[in-house]
C-alpha cells in the first residue's frame, strides 16, 4: 500500500514538473518573439531620422509633419511595456504615413536614390515587424490558453504565471483612411 501512495505522489510530481517545464518553454518563446519585435522596432527607430532629414531638405515648410514624427519616435524610445510599445509603434506608423504623403508632393524627392533606399529599408522593416508581431501574438495566445485550461490553470496560478499582453494594432487608426491637410 505505501508503494502505491508513493507511486501516485511520484506521478503527480512528474506531472507538475511537466506542466511547469511546458509553461517555462512558452514563457521563453514569448520572450524570444518579443526580442525579435524589439530588434525590428529599434531598426525602424534608427532609420527614421535619416529619412526625415532627407525629406526635410526638400520640404522645409512641412514642419508639423516632422514634429509629429519626432514626437512619435520619442514616445517609442521611452516605451517600456508591450502595451506602451504597441501604442507608440501605432502612432509612429501613422506619422510615417503622413511623411510619405508629403513626399508624394515632391517628385524630385521621390527620385532621390537615398530616399528610395530608405523607403525600401523602412518598408522591409515594417513587414518584418508585422510578421514578428504575428509570431509573438500566436505564442501569447498559446501561452494564455495553456494557463487557462484545467488542470494547468491550477498549477499556473500556484506558480504565478499570468496572462501576457498582445502586441495589437490600433484598430481605429488602421480602419480609417489617412487624412492629410495642407
Amino acid at each position: 500500500m505505501p508503494y502505491i501512495i508513493l507511486g501516485i505522489i511520484a506521478l503527480l510530481v512528474i506531472y507538475v514538473i511537466s506542466i511547469y517545464n511546458g509553461l517555462i518553454t512558452f514563457k521563453n518563446r514569448i520572450e524570444n518573439a518579443w526580442a525579435q519585435i524589439d530588434t525590428y522596432l529599434q531598426k525602424r527607430f534608427d532609420t527614421i531620422p535619416n529619412l526625415v532629414e532627407i525629406v526635410k531638405g526638400y520640404a522645409n515648410h512641412e514642419k508639423e509633419v516632422f514634429e509629429n514624427v519626432a514626437k512619435a519616435r520619442a514616445s517609442l524610445g521611452a516605451a517600456q511595456t508591450v502595451t506602451e510599445k504597441a501604442e507608440a509603434s501605432n502612432a509612429l506608423s501613422g506619422t510615417l504615413k503622413s511623411l510619405f504623403a508629403v513626399a508624394e508632393s515632391y517628385p524630385e524627392l521621390r527620385a532621390s536614390e537615398n530616399f528610395m533606399q530608405l523607403q525600401v529599408e523602412l518598408k522591409g522593416t515594417e513587414d518584418k515587424i508585422a510578421f514578428a508581431r504575428q509570431c509573438y501574438n500566436d505564442t501569447v495566445t498559446r501561452f494564455n490558453t495553456s494557463i487557462e485550461l484545467f488542470p494547468k490553470n491550477i498549477i499556473a496560478n500556484m506558480l504565478n504565471f499570468t496572462k501576457r499582453d498582445y502586441f495589437e494594432i490600433d484598430d481605429q487608426n488602421a480602419r480609417k483612411g489617412l487624412q492629410i491637410k495642407f
